[in-house]
């Protein structure tokens, strides 16, 4: 959805949704560069996906947290981003922004390097958060607890498993990924603290949200945490698995 419709969306529901839970609050896109070592911030040619997503407005926003402005670097936004792994390879560009597991095979044959994670420059960025119209909820409280219990034991059996043995789990989900490279996705994951231990969408998460879209210029109004955010299914979620 494009940020203006998304906007739009957000400030004229007439029955309002309501973010439930997140699982990720590191955000999970990588920077991929050409060579190890680019020093010409000027001269930084960055494919970014499609104008308006997430990959992009959380990167200039840590553009500007490092004291740069998106307008001092060419930032190629024409490509959509299933595609910008292919155009990067293709020779496109100095540095992209990839996904896993894109950015690990684009080190593994050689076309570049990963020298850093968006997530880990931006801070806790809620990321994968479930929404639902109010009324559904209100209506179908056990349907999402149940929903919310089946997420909190994977994220407790993420905490329990060792890297190889998630990547032995998830490989059917990548079968065009061999087991060596997913187990170092993982493994990368565990290092830059990319899985919460629990589901909830806390306001110091959803505040930095907000500072992104406001930042670009997604949201003319700040939401209050309360009116769109509840923690009550991910919270009862995370009570039964500590007993």
């Amino acid at each position: 959805m494009h940020k203006k419709k998304f906007a739009t969306c957000m400030e004229h529901l007439p029955d309002p949704g309501l973010a439930e839970k997140t699982g990720i609050c590191h955000y999970p896109y990588r920077i991929v560069a050409s060579r190890e070592k680019l020093t010409s911030v000027e001269k930084m040619f960055i494919m970014l996906g499609q104008t308006g997503g997430m990959p992009e407005m959380v990167f200039e926003f840590v553009l500007k947290q490092n004291g740069i402005d998106p307008s001092e670097v060419n930032i190629d936004q024409s490509i959509d981003f299933g595609s910008t792994a292919a155009a990067f390879s293709g020779g496109k560009g100095e540095y992209t922004v990839e996904f896993e597991p894109s950015a690990t095979a684009l080190e593994k044959e050689g076309a570049g390097f990963v020298v850093s994670s968006v997530g880990v420059e931006s801070g806790y960025v809620p990321y994968t958060a479930f929404s639902a119209k109010q009324s559904y909820m209100e209506s179908h409280k056990d349907v999402i607890q149940s929903f919310t219990d089946a997420l909190q034991s994977g994220m407790d059996y993420v905490r329990s498993h060792t890297s190889e043995e998630i990547a032995k789990t998830i490989q059917p989900q990548f079968s065009e990924t061999d087991l060596d490279t997913l187990t170092m996705i993982v493994e990368r994951y565990y290092e830059q603290d990319t899985w919460k231990e629990d589901l909830v969408f806390s306001e110091e998460s959803f505040e930095l949200l907000l500072d992104i879209l406001e930042q670009s210029e997604v949201i003319t109004k700040r939401p209050d945490y309360d009116v769109l955010v509840t923690t009550e299914f991910a919270d009862a979620a995370a009570d039964t698995e500590d007993k």
